[in-house]
């Protein structure tokens, strides 16, 4: 039996990995703008904690839509970094590689205030476990940070600021355009843990 973690490279998943330090790690490029820096960040952090590290390719940019293409939203989005059904694009290719690994368990990093997108709730969690549990491969999703904020998984999980700060959570670019909410996410998380340090 193995864990595995969804690691994008952004603050809450390279926490979460710090913390809980699966067997694996699986990064998706699947066509977003910032993947290159998600990329790193992510090797860098699997390397540091001696996860084996995979790394999917899937050019889906001709379905998205939002910040993570610099594109406009479609009507439908509710905020500007929206793509449609992206955790569970993401969670359906990374089971895909899971499963030839032999991964019992893969993990996501959703935080509380994912929860404004309903692909990003407990709820939403529980009903695509249910799906994957229910298929060839008895893969089960967890989101074991999904009750705390970004700034209580970070403190919780101990991370080194050394480590912390390869994080790239920028929806835009490869380099932090520090005006979309994954740099705002991330400036204010970190404003937050340096007043209480």
């Amino acid at each position: 039996m193995s864990k595995a973690i969804l690691l994008s490279g952004g603050i809450d998943s390279v926490a979460l990995a710090y913390w809980l330090r699966p067997e694996i790690a699986i990064t998706l490029d699947y066509g977003q703008q910032p993947s290159k820096a998600e990329i790193r960040a992510s090797k860098v952090v699997a390397k540091e904690l001696n996860i084996t590290h995979h790394i999917i390719t899937v050019d889906c940019s001709s379905l998205g839509s939002g910040d993570l293409l610099n594109k406009e939203s479609i009507n439908a989005a509710p905020s500007s970094e929206w793509w449609p059904y992206r955790n569970q694009l993401l969670i359906t290719l990374a089971c895909m590689k899971a499963i030839t690994l032999g991964v019992t368990e893969l993990m996501t990093a959703s935080v509380r205030s994912d929860g404004f997108h309903k692909d990003g709730t407990a709820e939403f969690y529980k009903l695509i476990n249910d799906l994957m549990v229910f298929q060839e491969g008895n893969i089960q999703i967890t989101s074991p940070a999904i009750g705390f904020s970004s700034v209580e998984l970070v403190k919780k999980s101990g991370i080194p600021n050394s480590l912390l700060y390869w994080a790239h959570s920028c929806h835009k670019s490869n380099v932090p355009c520090s005006n979309c909410r994954g740099c705002n996410k991330y400036r204010q998380t970190i404003f937050e843990l340096e007043q209480h340090a």
